[in-house]
């Protein structure tokens, strides 16, 4: 039924679509960047300001050197703090650079410059961290896929500095727009793991940075895949593995909660779509919300389509209502979004009330994901908790 009225309302007439004017985004950005929260950890309001005030369109060749004017002073700095032996320089310009390169490479890589952006904050990150008091060891998981997809995933693993191996895991990935890289920085959640004495591991979802295969209806194949390289490490106890996925990726860790609900103690979907994000209704607003631009070409890379009628057409399949899997039974489950999120509709987590396990749940007074002061602690809290950490 939701099937068919979802082709009698596409079929009623173009498909209209929104454009954020560059200089409304500077609003709905700016105060974020005064905060330094989320995507704005390391940045700094005059090079945000000087960045974004130049700029008159999302052209991807424009924006991309807007960011990369700003990040490439950080990166020589950085270089030239190495080269001296100041490691706390080297590491803050690192970081710093790596800020504006994730910027410009932002939302998503579906151009070569954006391409070769990502590539940048990449080795960015890679090089401050190195004076990280737990640095990354990047790691590459073999996956079997399916013909054209790729054979390994890499993966960033971080494990605690103790002698009491092997540790309770942490193991995260991000939305459409936040690739594995985000997951390590972002909020100090990382450190908060690795304080509370859980490694991590942080890969990219389906369709997002390396990831070796694109957003479908079975991806979840990906998570598979890292599961069963847990249960090969010696330093990772594999009977003790938390989930958490952001955003988009809360999508993935709710299919992971009920398909591999034997391999996982938990998982967090913050601010993840269930089914009604999938459809018309919703997908008509979502450009006016406040998910900041480009938002249908992003999702659309990630599962591989080439436009967004196409992903109009695509999104009602990803439903996890009409796939079956919410009456299954699954792994303790704690879903956590703003009431107001704007990006994915909050009675996507009510749904899930209604169907399968007993849920547990944090709404919070905000927008998408339900940011705010209390936010992280109360998630990891609760993670440590179902992982057996005392505190």
């Amino acid at each position: 039924m939701h099937s068919n009225n979802h082709d009698k309302k596409l079929s009623k007439g173009k498909l209209e679509r929104y454009t954020r004017p560059v200089n409304e985004l500077w609003k709905l950005w700016s105060p974020k960047v005064k905060m330094g929260v989320y995507p704005f950890t390391y940045a700094s309001y005059d090079d945000m300001e000087r960045a974004m005030t130049s700029l008159t369109s999302y052209d991807h060749d424009k924006w991309v050197a807007a960011f990369t004017s700003i990040a490439k002073p950080y990166e020589y700095k950085g270089y030239q703090a190495e080269k001296t032996g100041n490691k706390q320089e080297a590491k803050d310009n690192y970081l710093k650079a790596y800020q504006y390169y994730r910027i410009a490479r932002y939302p998503t890589i579906n151009s070569d410059v954006k391409k070769e952006a990502y590539k940048k904050s990449q080795e960015m990150l890679l090089k401050a961290s190195q004076y990280f008091d737990v640095p990354i060891q990047q790691v590459e998981i073999p996956f079997k896929g399916k013909k054209g997809e790729g054979k390994k995933i890499v993966a960033y693993l971080r494990v605690p500095k103790k002698d009491n191996a092997p540790f309770p895991l942490l193991f995260t990935w991000g939305g459409i727009d936040g690739f594995k890289e985000e997951g390590l920085v972002s909020e100090n959640v990382n450190d908060s793991a690795l304080q509370n004495g859980l490694a991590t591991l942080a890969i990219d979802g389906p369709g997002v940075g390396d990831s070796p295969i694109k957003g479908s209806e079975d991806a979840e194949r990906l998570f598979g895949a890292v599961l069963d390289w847990i249960d090969t490490q010696e330093s990772l106890d594999s009977n003790r593995v938390g989930v958490w996925g952001f955003s988009f990726g809360g999508y993935w860790a709710v299919k992971v909660a009920h398909l591999y609900k034997e391999r996982i103690l938990c998982a967090v979907s913050q601010g993840g779509p269930v089914h009604y994000a999938f459809e018309l209704d919703w997908i008509m607003k979502q450009e006016r919300g406040e998910y900041p631009f480009e938002f249908f070409e992003t999702v659309s890379y990630a599962f591989d389509l080439s436009s967004y009628e196409e992903w109009v057409e695509y999104a009602p399949k990803l439903s996890l209502l009409r796939q079956g899997i919410l009456d299954k039974t699954s792994a303790p489950l704690l879903l956590v979004n703003g009431l107001y999120d704007s990006v994915i509709p909050i009675k996507d987590c009510y749904l899930l009330f209604e169907h399968g396990s007993p849920k547990c749940a944090r709404f919070f007074d905000a927008g998408h994901m339900g940011f705010g002061k209390d936010t992280f602690e109360i998630i990891m809290n609760w993670i440590s908790n179902k992982l057996n950490i005392q505190q």
